[in-house]
């Protein structure tokens, strides 16, 4: 058994942690943004952190009606000086599973040599770089992924972006949502994994991840995680965009992966993707919060909550999917997925 299927399994117990941690600090993270009352709030990531960054802009945007944005530390290292008219007034916050990221570190630091731009940090370690850097800094040492390839980090650093958004936007059904979703997740996992191993066990070369809204930063996270796991090529795209160019090289070595929870008008749209995708031969794995006996009876293979879930509370369960299909790929290829050839665990410059 792998240390990163160990970490995989491990995220809900971590999440746990993750959520108590976050509520005893509720008080002091609004009294912090409160003090420096921000124009906007900037979310600097790189890889996978940049991913969830670009969830977390939409949920502060969407739940907390705050003008936020996202940007690679890479770009804002390289390029930080053209972009500083996009971050006056603004509250940098930098979620990072080791605090330790060149791109970043250096990037805050440059930025805040040259004007006064306060920063929020959210790490896996204590007592990181970056945390020192931080006007305010939290700590979620429990979910900190030893392995390259980040698993049990990111979804925790998703719920802790989540939930910084709901108590910036007073969003109380939101965290008792992410509460639900935590509580299940040991038995979703137990429900959905043979499921997914199995519509996932078959030679397909190339994988696509649609997700909507504030997920769709959490599907992005997903094509990486089958690209680093698996040695695939991934991508991810808003649902129905896929049809806008990227469906020509979908076909029957492609496996997708789509988050299509809703019954409001768009249910239909939805079907009919699905049914789009499956005559051209792609095997469809799909999550929803509610079942749905249409969207079973065309996916090869859907995984369902069993109850409703805010639409950014479903991406803890929905993670899981890509993540799962990743590691049954590499064991098929006989690929170390703790060992990833190119990579390694964070970037020092």
């Amino acid at each position: 058994m792998s240390l990163t299927y160990r970490e995989t399994k491990q995220q809900y117990a971590a999440l746990r942690q993750t959520y108590e941690y976050m509520l005893s600090e509720r008080e002091r993270i609004v009294a912090f943004v409160r003090s420096v009352a921000p124009a906007s709030l900037t979310f600097l990531g790189c890889g996978s952190s940049y991913c969830l960054c670009e969830s977390a802009a939409f949920s502060v945007r969407l739940r907390a009606g705050i003008a936020a944005q996202a940007f690679a530390g890479g770009d804002m290292l390289l390029g930080g000086e053209r972009y500083r008219p996009a971050l006056s007034d603004t509250l940098l916050v930098a979620p990072s599973r080791s605090g330790s990221t060149t791109e970043i570190v250096e990037a805050v630091r440059l930025l805040r040599s040259a004007v006064r731009v306060p920063l929020l940090a959210v790490s896996c370690v204590a007592n990181a770089p970056l945390s020192a850097e931080a006007d305010l800094s939290l700590a979620l040492p429990w979910a900190f992924d030893a392995s390259v390839c980040q698993t049990r980090t990111v979804i925790n650093l998703y719920a802790a972006n989540l939930l910084i958004a709901a108590f910036l936007g007073g969003d109380d059904a939101l965290i008792a949502s992410i509460d639900a979703a935590i509580r299940d997740g040991e038995a979703f996992m137990a429900r959905a994994e043979s499921g997914i191993r199995k519509a996932s066990g078959f030679d397909w070369t190339q994988a696509v991840v649609l997700a909507d809204g504030e997920l769709k930063g959490l599907a992005a996270e997903g094509a990486i995680a089958l690209t680093e796991i698996a040695a695939v090529q991934a991508q991810s795209y808003h649902l129905l965009d896929v049809r806008h160019g990227p469906m020509v090289v979908v076909g029957p070595d492609t496996l997708v992966i789509a988050a299509v929870s809703g019954d409001d008008g768009g249910k239909r749209h939805r079907l009919n993707l699905l049914r789009d995708l499956k005559r051209r031969g792609a095997t469809v794995i799909v999550y929803a919060d509610a079942a749905d006996a249409e969207a079973e009876a065309i996916a090869d293979y859907a995984a369902f909550s069993g109850f409703a879930l805010d639409p950014a509370a479903q991406g803890i369960p929905f993670l899981f999917l890509p993540q799962i299909a990743a590691l049954s790929r590499a064991e098929h290829k006989r690929i170390d997925p703790d060992r990833p050839d190119g990579l390694v665990a964070w970037v020092e410059l």
